[in-house]
């Protein structure tokens, strides 16, 4: 069964990244209208004012700018200091510039896609535990794609996801990619942050599992959103191509029909924060597949062998936790 059609449980306390913009945003709006607490951390306080006129003041927003470790140690000692328990944890803002032909660097020095998309997320993870522990029936959601799987039509264009033994990861700041290869590729480096969203979501799980305090960890892909605003898939791209872009989304969007909206998929990722969850605890992973023109079902699926890997999910946990650390 979907999850959307689960029956809506109790108001929860939700922290919420990426909820400034594009599914985020959308979700960020239907749990507010369903009357849940919000945590919504922004990457300034432009951001966070912006988006507090957007929702009516009605949430709470911290300051959090994941591309710099720094500032997620900071908002994480003012969410712990303040000690609001956190029903859910949602993992969701996500960093992609396709087309770029060098890298772009965080605070300290790792490339920008996988310290926003993993790195980030993983120290914040990592620091919020304590409250997401103490919330009531806490779960963690995790946004990631099906282009981490090299068998899946989105994993297939380009250069296939691949962290090999880590070496970049092990290398540290002024690493282009994370399997140690010289050559930055800037849509391998956003394949290669969903696949470690996904080992980074299994690991979590079988740690807590192990320590006694499991709890359901719900990993996603929301498929290929194309929103009809100007910019949309393609906002971090350096390289814009106005023709090319608008032919993509007329075929993927209206001609093929094999995307998915922003509400749409919003509303997927606002169930999977907030109805109740399929089973008490341990990992699932949803995907909203393909099934034909105009037909997308959200079901449970398996993630890539390579994400299933419970030897490279343990020494990537380790190696950023090291990072996150420092």
């Amino acid at each position: 069964m979907a999850v959307e059609e689960r029956s809506a449980g109790p108001t929860r306390r939700i922290l919420l990244t990426g909820g400034s913009s594009g599914i985020g945003f959308q979700a960020a709006t239907l749990l507010l209208q369903a009357r849940h607490r919000l945590t919504l951390p922004c990457r300034d306080a432009t951001t966070a004012a912006v988006l507090r006129e957007r929702l009516d003041g009605r949430i709470t927003t911290p300051i959090c700018d994941l591309a710099d470790l720094s500032s997620i140690q900071g908002c994480a000692e003012s969410l712990l200091a303040a000690g609001e328990p956190i029903d859910t944890l949602v993992l969701n803002a996500g960093l992609q510039y396709s087309g770029a032909a060098e890298p772009r660097w965080s605070a300290q020095g790792f490339e920008l896609t996988v310290a926003v998309n993993h790195l980030g997320h993983q120290a914040l993870l990592q620091q919020l535990l304590p409250l997401l522990m103490r919330g009531t029936a806490p779960r963690l959601v995790v946004t990631s794609s099906e282009v981490h799987d090299p068998t899946t039509a989105g994993g297939k264009v380009g250069l296939p996801a691949g962290l090999g033994d880590l070496a970049g990861l092990r290398q540290g700041p002024g690493a282009p990619m994370l399997d140690g290869s010289g050559r930055f590729n800037a849509e391998k480096a956003y394949k290669d942050s969903k696949l470690c969203n996904l080992l980074m979501a299994r690991e979590v799980e079988r740690r807590l599992r192990e320590q006694g305090t499991p709890l359901p960890v719900l990993a996603w892909s929301p498929g290929l959103v194309i929103p009809r605003s100007k910019g949309g898939f393609f906002r971090y791209s350096r390289r814009h191509n106005p023709l090319g872009q608008a032919l993509f989304s007329l075929m993927a969007r209206d001609l093929l029909r094999l995307t998915e909206t922003p509400e749409g998929a919003g509303t997927l990722l606002a169930s999977l924060a907030s109805t109740p969850p399929p089973q008490p605890s341990g990992f699932q992973y949803w995907s909203n597949r393909v099934l034909g023109p105009g037909r997308l079902r959200f079901e449970v699926s398996q993630p890539s062998a390579e994400a299933c890997s419970d030897t490279l999910a343990r020494q990537l946990w380790d190696l950023s936790a090291q990072i996150g650390s420092r």
